[in-house]
C-alpha cells in the first residue's frame, strides 16, 4: 500500500526502509516506545536497522510491539556500553566479549544481524586489535557493519577480513561525512562489490532546492543497488525532527526514476536482509 503524506507530500509515497537508527538511553524517557513506533508508522517507515547504546534500547525496539506496529526490526550489536566505549572499542577486549554475549543472547524480533554502528575518528584506529577480530567475526558469521569512518579507515576496515572485503557487507555510515568526494565513493564502490552507503549528514547531498546536487544524482543513477537512507536518531533533536528527515527524503527520492526511489528507500536494505 503506498503511503501519503498529506497535501504537502512529497513525491515518493511507497515504504522506507530507516538503515541507521539509534534508541539510546537517553531518549527513552522523553521518547518512550510508543512514541518513536508512531513516528516510524506515520511516516511510512516499514523497517529499521536498530543500533542503540546500550544495546537495552535495542533490545526493546525488537519487541512484540513493533511487529504490531507494522516496523520489521533488524538488530544489530552496538560496541557501546557508554559514551567513554567510543574512543576505545577498537582495543578493548571486554567489547569483543560483550559482542559474543550479545550475539548468544539475540532478541524477540530474531537474532543480531549486524555490528555497529562504531566511530573510527582517526582512520589508524582501524588497524586496532579488536577492530580487525570484529571485521573478521563478521565475513564468518555472515554479519553486516555499520561503520561511521573515512574512506581511508574503509579500506583498512576490509583489508582486515579474510576475503579483503569482497565478502563483507559493510554499510558506510553517512557515506563518508568527513566530505570524501564522490568520486572517491564511487571507487570505493566499485571496489568492494558489497559496501553499501548510507545517506544521512552526507555533506553536499543536496543542494538548495532541496533535491540531490549533480554529482550524487549521478552516483545513485550509476549505483542504483548500492544506497540506502537512514535517519541517525543519535540525540533526542533528531526523534524531535523525524517528520522533517523523512520528508526530506521524500522530496530528492521524488526527483529520482520511479524504479530508483523505490530501490534507494525501501528495495535495497530489504534485499540485504532478506525481507519481503
Amino acid at each position: 500500500m503506498a503511503f501519503a503524506c498529506g497535501a504537502q507530500a512529497a513525491d515518493y509515497a511507497g515504504p522506507l526502509f530507516d538503515a541507521h537508527l539509534h534508541y539510546n538511553e537517553d531518549a527513552q524517557s522523553p521518547h518512550p516506545l510508543a512514541d518513536v513506533l508512531d513516528r516510524m508508522k506515520r511516516n511510512g517507515v516499514q523497517a529499521i536497522v536498530a543500533n542503540s547504546r546500550p544495546n537495552d534500547g535495542t533490545q526493546a525496539l525488537a519487541s512484540p510491539k513493533a511487529r504490531e506496529a507494522g516496523v520489521t526490526v533488524v538488530p544489530f550489536v552496538r560496541l557501546y556500553r557508554n559514551r567513554a566505549d567510543y574512543d576505545s572499542w577498537f582495543r578493548d577486549e571486554s567489547i569483543y566479549d560483550m559482542v559474543q554475549t550479545e550475539l548468544a543472547r539475540g532478541t524477540a524480533a530474531g537474532p543480531f544481524r549486524g555490528l555497529g554502528e562504531f566511530h573510527l575518528y582517526d582512520s589508524a584506529n582501524a588497524n586496532g586489535p579488536v577492530a580487525k577480530k570484529l571485521m573478521a567475526l563478521a565475513e564468518e558469521k555472515s554479519l553486516a557493519v555499520l561503520a561511521h569512518a573515512d574512506d581511508a579507515a574503509i579500506d583498512l576496515l576490509m583489508a582486515s577480513t579474510p576475503s579483503k572485503g569482497r565478502n563483507v557487507r559493510l554499510i558506510w555510515a553517512h557515506t563518508g561525512i568527513g566530505g570524501a568526494p564522490a568520486a572517491r565513493v564511487d571507487q570505493l564502490l566499485a571496489r568492494y562489490p558489497l559496501l553499501m552507503g548510507e545517506l544521512s549528514y552526507r555533506p553536499g547531498l543536496t543542494c538548495e532546492s532541496g533535491k540531490l546536487c549533480p554529482e550524487w544524482r549521478e552516483l545513485v543513477l550509476k549505483y542504483p543497488g548500492r544506497f540506502m537512507i537512514g535517519s541517525d536518531t543519535w540525540v533526542n533533536q533528531r526523534w524531535q525532527y523525524y517528520d522533517e528527515l523523512m520528508k526530506g527524503y521524500r522530496a530528492w527520492l521524488g526527483d529520482l526514476p520511479a524504479d530508483v526511489a523505490r530501490r534507494i528507500a525501501w528495495d535495497n536494505g530489504a534485499r540485504l536482509f532478506g525481507l519481503k
